[in-house]
């Protein structure tokens, strides 16, 4: 009776154990779930870090298509360290931080957090004054020992310098040509004849392309950026090979501008909700420049607000404030932080120089049927249309 009692208990011991997949989800199970247990050792056999974090201009970004702050940069660098790729999963507060990282979905914190949570170890980066610093979950003893020995202090200084660097117009690689070639002929710059032929795919006005192009690139066809936007019209590796642009002909002129226009027309039906064409027409290059989906926020912050999310002079108003946390925080903006000033400023430039451009050089077509009009006549100032 004993044995058969001992046997009974020490199967049901057994039934309590669940069996793991490699990848440390139960197997067979209708809810399986990811291990919180993977070592240090299986996270760099995976290849993969992930890195949880909130959206702000310190910690993580979107710039360009490049991730910016100085919290992720710090992180890209010991990803690079220990040789694997970093993944980011932004959080809306430190609560979701933590409660993430304990349940499994990300290997570390890379955010300042207060040293008052229990169930986590503290590492890596690390603020004294205010004592803050990264985590992970207490059972990655080995990648806490690990970030501990690969951070210093001058780490944190150098990832800010680099930023500053990248952020500045020293970081992109360019001549810088004059703005318009012959202004008693017309003529913008040497890529006119480019410009005319492929601004029909987007139905923009040639002009308003070229002016786009000039803050672009200064029309240096060989212009590069430090987060890799290529030619005439910056063009990021990614978007050439989605536009089907080969990375041999990225720098050619009319391949690149060609390209450009394909993606202008996309970013128009992405935008068909606004219908006035002109409104439309600044819309796109927001985005072109800021990114789609920080327009949206924008769009949607402007709604919330009362204002018109179809008007460029409502929404632009938010683009700026999406610098700020209490916008970029806010329940209806999904994409976090963005860099609204420069978006805006872009706007802005572009929009000036069509005018002067319009001003100097005819064959100027309808945009979504509203007509930009021909050449208008010259004007009895003299430099009347000095750029």
């Amino acid at each position: 009776m004993l044995v058969t009692l001992c046997l009974t208990f020490a199967s049901c011991q057994e039934a309590k154990k669940p069996e793991l997949t490699p990848w440390g989800t139960v197997l067979g199970g209708d809810t399986a779930t990811v291990s919180s247990s993977l070592t240090f050792s299986d996270m760099v056999n995976n290849g993969e870090l992930i890195m949880l974090t909130l959206s702000g201009p310190e910690t993580y970004y979107d710039y360009h298509g490049r991730g910016m702050g100085s919290q992720y940069l710090l992180c890209e660098k010991f990803a690079e360290n220990i040789g694997v790729s970093l993944r980011v999963e932004v959080c809306k507060d430190t609560a979701e931080l933590v409660s993430r990282l304990k349940s499994g979905d990300g290997d570390l914190v890379a955010f300042q957090l207060p040293e008052t949570y229990r169930g986590i170890v503290y590492c890596g980066a690390r603020v004294d004054s205010a004592k803050t610093q990264w985590a992970v979950r207490e059972d990655s003893r080995e990648l806490a020992d690990t970030l501990n020995r690969w951070f210093r202090p001058e780490l944190l200084t150098e990832v800010k310098r680099e930023e500053d660097f990248a952020l500045s117009t020293r970081s992109v690689v360019r001549r810088v040509y004059s703005p318009m070639l012959n202004r008693s002929g017309g003529i913008i710059s040497h890529y006119d004849v480019h410009f005319r032929r492929y601004a029909p795919i987007c139905r923009w006005d040639w002009r308003l392309l070229a002016a786009q192009c000039y803050q672009e690139s200064t029309f240096d066809p060989q212009a590069r950026s430090w987060a890799g936007a290529c030619g005439l019209m910056q063009i990021m590796p990614g978007t050439a090979s989605h536009l089907g642009l080969p990375q041999s002909q990225i720098f050619e002129p009319e391949a690149n501008i060609a390209a450009a226009c394909k993606y202008i027309a996309e970013l128009r039906q992405r935008f068909n909700d606004v219908r006035n064409p002109m409104e439309q027409s600044l819309f796109v290059l927001a985005a072109y420049n800021g990114g789609f989906f920080h327009i949206r926020d924008a769009m949607a912050l402007a709604r919330k607000y009362g204002r018109n999310p179809y008007s460029w002079g409502d929404v632009r108003e938010f683009v700026l404030k999406l610098s700020t946390p209490a916008y970029y925080s806010d329940a209806v903006v999904k994409y976090g932080y963005m860099r609204g000033l420069e978006t805006v400023d872009y706007v802005d430039r572009i929009r000036m120089r069509w005018a002067q451009y319009r001003g100097v050089a005819g064959g100027g077509i309808s945009m979504g049927g509203m007509s930009i009009g021909a050449t208008p006549k010259k004007a009895k100032r003299r430099n009347r249309f000095q750029i």
